[in-house]
């Protein structure tokens, strides 16, 4: 099922000659596969060139603030998509994993003007990062990607 906004007419960010790259975290391969496939459709979806997507990966989320930095300052790109999962465990590991993530990826955009759509997925358990990332289902990775998308458009 698609997000309610990609049925709405007009609804789509336009993304045509724009150049955007998605970042994602590895740590769960089929969860990032899922997330990915998202991304993709809605880039196709709002007429992003698929010569025009970039696809960067790292292990884990904790990585992705710097990557989606590098990939700024190399000035190839328009938006970034950063993707991934964390999922809570039994250690305050997840508190300072999906925290420092978010607020890595929140500091890269005001420091560079660069929107970054955050398709992080902080869930309590597997399944629930399951249908978060399964396309069929929740599709966050679309969700991410129209939102860069849409904050490009705002100027």
């Amino acid at each position: 099922m698609k997000p309610r906004a990609a049925r709405e007419p007009g609804a789509l960010p336009d993304g045509r000659g724009k150049r955007v790259c998605i970042v994602s975290a590895r740590f769960y391969p089929w969860l990032s596969d899922w997330l990915e496939d998202g991304a993709r459709r809605a880039l196709a979806e709002c007429g992003v060139a698929v010569q025009h997507v970039g696809l960067a990966r790292v292990h884990g989320c904790f990585e992705l603030p710097l990557a989606a930095r590098r990939l700024i300052d190399r000035g190839h790109y328009d938006a970034i998509v950063a993707l991934g999962v964390v999922i809570q465990g039994e250690t305050p590991h997840f508190d300072f994993v999906a925290g420092e993530c978010a607020r890595g990826i929140m500091d890269v955009q005001l420091a560079t003007g660069i929107p970054i759509g955050f398709g992080v997925l902080t869930t309590d358990t597997l399944a629930q990062a399951e249908e978060r990332a399964d396309p069929a289902k929740g599709d966050k990775g679309y969700e991410a990607a129209l939102a860069a998308l849409a904050v490009l458009a705002v100027g």
